[in-house]
């Protein structure tokens, strides 16, 4: 049975650490400039080497987004952002442009190149177009099926890898090559700015067809027509493993510690059930359903695996996330006391009860006995974000365990 890589995103380098731990066989992570996602976090130069280097010592892959569509006025940048990029060695650039393909063969001749979903990869022909440039990896669009992916996968090289979404929020674009955010923020979506207008709230009437009226739920806080389900295939790996795909790979470079620890452990030790035996996975399936669902999303959808969604399975009457867990914090280290230390992330208290998630599967409830500041300041809760503590808990805590309270 083939092995498909498990690629998670990262949008900072405690994540990218996070994500190497918890089960990733990829990462994939922006630099400051030329990625799709400008607000998230992103690395500095000196990060990135850290992040890589902490992955290649894992045997973990590092692929670097350069995936915005340049116009003119990019291009210089682009060429000297490849050109130090070469010196950091990543495993792979993605790209979705033109240009910034041949940029980044010219300059980076020796790294891999990975063709975006951004760049509408929709048939072989494509595919092979790309292929024959050079490409070593084609992110298949979004809006493809199962079969679609199947019969990609059969008219296309074994060595052109193909990598698919499996799990993360959906875009209500083509591809995510969007406009609506260039008209209604001055923010250019294709170019890493988007300011994501497909979640806000809207009336929409259409003044010259009177009598015909768009279905649209609404709430007590209006109505989301343009908001989509994010996408969750953990129900569906024998149909994935089925198409050939070399790479699944999960969104979110604007998303949390917590949520990348939760999709890579789940879907990691669902992959390895499977591979081991279809029966184990199956046996757990609820297990990866319930733990899956401990990640912050928008209700789940299939998104375009099984044909063109219905209004009803894409479209959703709330952009309100699901939140089971609140994340409070990942452990750096434990002290001379034996507290562990982490840097906070939202409020709690002494009394409270928590859990340690654990990078192999273990949930442990545990109860908060005291809360130290760094100055050795005790503390009965801790209200502000960002300042380091010290946590005495009843349960053993190690490095890079998340901490999380449920809702």
């Amino acid at each position: 049975m083939k092995h498909p890589e498990l690629l998670i995103p990262a949008g900072s380098l405690p994540v990218l650490k996070v994500a190497v731990l918890y089960g990733a066989d990829a990462v994939y992570i922006g630099g400051e400039a030329y990625g799709l996602r400008a607000k998230a976090k992103n690395f500095t130069w000196e990060e990135m080497a850290e992040g890589i280097a902490f992955a290649h010592e894992r045997g973990v892959k590092v692929y670097v987004t350069a995936n915005i569509f340049a116009h003119d006025a990019d291009l210089k940048g682009a060429e000297e952002y490849f050109q130090a990029l070469r010196d950091l060695k990543p495993d792979a650039l993605l790209v979705a442009d033109p240009g910034m393909f041949v940029l980044a063969q010219r300059y980076c001749p020796k790294t891999d190149i990975h063709i975006s979903t951004q760049a509408n990869n929709t048939n072989y022909e494509t595919c092979l177009f790309w292929y024959r440039l050079g490409a070593k990896r084609i992110v298949t669009a979004r809006e493809l099926s199962i079969s679609e992916i199947k019969d990609i996968r059969a008219h296309v090289p074994d060595d052109l890898e193909i990598e698919t979404f499996v799990h993360g929020a959906m875009c209500i674009s083509y591809s995510g090559r969007c406009l609506l955010s260039n008209y209604l923020a001055g923010r250019d979506a294709n170019q890493g700015a988007c300011t994501h207008p497909c979640r806000w709230q809207y009336a929409v009437v259409e003044e010259t067809r009177p009598g015909e009226y768009m279905p649209v739920g609404e709430n007590e806080r209006g109505t989301f027509i343009f908001n989509s389900k994010d996408l969750c295939m953990i129900e569906h790996l024998p149909d994935l493993y089925d198409a050939g795909i070399d790479s699944f790979k999960v969104e979110g470079r604007m998303k949390t510690a917590l949520y990348v620890a939760t999709a890579a452990r789940t879907y990691k030790m669902a992959m390895k059930a499977y591979e081991s035996s279809p029966e184990e996975y199956f046996r757990h399936l609820n297990w990866y359903r319930e733990q899956i669902s401990d990640c912050t999303y928008r209700r789940f959808t299939t998104g375009f695996f099984y044909g063109k969604p219905s209004e009803e399975d894409q479209v959703y009457d709330s952009n309100t996330y699901v939140n089971a867990y609140t994340f409070l914090g990942i452990v750096s280290s434990i002290d001379g006391s034996g507290r562990a230390v982490t840097e906070q992330k939202n409020k709690f208290c002494v009394g409270d009860t928590i859990e340690i998630m654990k990078p192999d599967g273990r949930n442990i409830e545990t109860k908060v006995t005291s809360i130290w500041d760094c100055d050795g300041v005790s503390m009965e809760s801790a209200p502000h974000p960002k300042q380091e503590l010290h946590i005495a808990l009843d349960a053993h805590a190690e490095p890079w365990d998340i901490l999380r309270k449920k809702e």
